[in-house]
């Protein structure tokens, strides 16, 4: 299974008016980009919306990786109760595939 991080996001700096942490790297950037561009995945704005209608709390970061030819957004999330949920997330269409957490749904990865 190839891993590749592309994009580490913190979202709770980037509400208090400081810069989002950075990819690990330019060339990761420049894949993410150019992913984004051809259509082969969805924007981060674009998951985030989709999955704050469903998934009711608190987004602490996200990560873009290609695993096995496919694109993967996981999202870890605070809930309300102070337990923390990874989504993982189709990054071309925003499907969540898989559910981890204390307390969560696990739900099995599709193909």
């Amino acid at each position: 299974m190839m891993l590749l991080r592309l994009l580490r996001v913190i979202l709770l700096s980037a509400c208090i008016g400081i810069a989002p942490v950075q990819a690990d790297s330019r060339q990761d950037h420049e894949i993410a980009r150019r992913a984004l561009e051809a259509g082969e995945i969805l924007s981060l704005r674009q998951v985030l919306e989709r999955i704050e209608r469903e998934h009711h709390g608190q987004v602490l970061e996200v990560e873009l990786e290609q695993e096995d030819q496919r694109w993967i957004y996981e999202v870890k999330m605070l809930r309300r109760d102070g337990g923390i949920n990874k989504l993982i997330i189709d990054a071309r269409d925003g499907r969540v595939l898989e559910i981890k957490g204390r307390h969560g749904r696990q739900l099995g990865r599709d193909n």
